[in-house]
């Protein structure tokens, strides 16, 4: 048997486990040694978006390193999806979400087979938001309970609008029906602005809204908030009732969640370093300020809650997508 000299074989080991370390991701520690990407499927100017520049900004002080952010909008959200999927799980390219791209496009887009989180981790939460019942503010309904008697009393021939087949004015408005029992139809808008400009005038009779796409028709005098899809009322609206309060399904919760989410692959360490620095961010008071003009939630999830809380949304987003025979294909 030949054998190497004792020099060689020790030069040899030493060289082995130099390539093993080079091989090795580099330590969470070190994290970030160069620019990161932050990629969304928002618009510029949207709400999402602006909270992610904001995110971006004091994440690049802290990093001491670049953070850009792309706007990918378009294609369901699919744009931005097929090009953070490309990239390399490292940590340096990650994916601006809500929950609805998470757990509702399974659903949506069955032929695809594609489930979100088997191709993304969830890194680190950002913000939830709630959404109002919108009606115009010569609207006869003063409750929610008086719409839903309405609705019951002509099935077929209330609609509410929404900004797109499964978002979540759209499925939440199914939730009303599942659980309420009335029959409504639903007008899904290309443009926000044109769909509560619409709710404004009551040619269409309500939507669900959230306060940053609302605002500006509700200051304008053109909306009533009858009722927020949520357990308790909001800080920013104190006086406008919770569902249950406003004779709605007592249960009924409609909000959406957004995250950052990475490549599969991305090293534990890593992860866990942005997690924790993006939980930092969140709770500076300039992003909290930001956050409150827009009734956000500022969350601090850990993966495996945003992953849990996902699932939940999966779950009930199956159910509506079934029962509604919703389809984006």
């Amino acid at each position: 048997m030949n054998r190497l000299p004792r020099r060689s074989a020790l030069a040899l080991g030493l060289a082995l486990l130099g390539g093993a370390a080079f091989a090795q991701p580099p330590a969470a520690a070190d994290f970030p040694a160069r620019p990161v990407t932050l990629i969304t499927p928002f618009a510029a100017g949207s709400g999402p978006d602006a909270v992610l520049r904001l995110v971006s900004d004091k994440l690049g002080r802290l990093w001491n390193q670049r953070v850009v952010v792309e706007n990918k909008p378009g294609g369901g959200g699919f744009i931005a999806i097929d090009q953070a999927r490309r990239a390399a799980p490292d940590g340096y390219t990650l994916l601006q979400l809500d929950s609805e791209h998470i757990a509702a496009l399974p659903h949506l887009y069955k032929s695809r087979n594609f489930q979100t989180l088997q191709h993304f981790d969830p890194v680190a939460s950002l913000f939830r938001t709630p959404f109002f019942v919108a009606v115009g503010t010569e609207s006869k309904w003063k409750t929610m309970g008086e719409l839903i008697a309405d609705a019951k009393a002509r099935p077929g021939q209330i609609v509410y609008g929404s900004w797109g087949v499964g978002s979540p004015g759209h499925l939440g408005g199914q939730q009303v029906d599942a659980l309420a029992g009335t029959q409504m139809q639903h007008a899904p808008y290309r443009e926000v602005s044109q769909l509560y400009a619409n709710v404004g005038t009551g040619e269409v009779p309500w939507a669900f809204a959230s306060l940053p796409s609302s605002q500006g028709i509700y200051k304008a005098g053109k909306l009533r908030y009858i009722a927020v899809a949520a357990a308790r009322r909001i800080p920013q609206m104190p006086d406008v009732p919770t569902m249950g309060e406003a004779g709605g399904p007592p249960g009924l919760e409609v909000n959406s969640f957004v995250s950052l989410v990475a490549p599969k692959g991305v090293p534990p360490a890593v992860q866990a370093k942005i997690n924790a620095d993006v939980a930092k961010v969140i709770a500076d008071p300039e992003i909290r300020a930001r956050f409150d003009t827009f009734a956000f939630e500022p969350l601090a999830w850990s993966p495996e809650q945003i992953r849990r809380e996902a699932e939940a949304k999966s779950r009930t987003y199956g159910e509506l997508v079934q029962r509604g025979n919703i389809s984006l294909e």
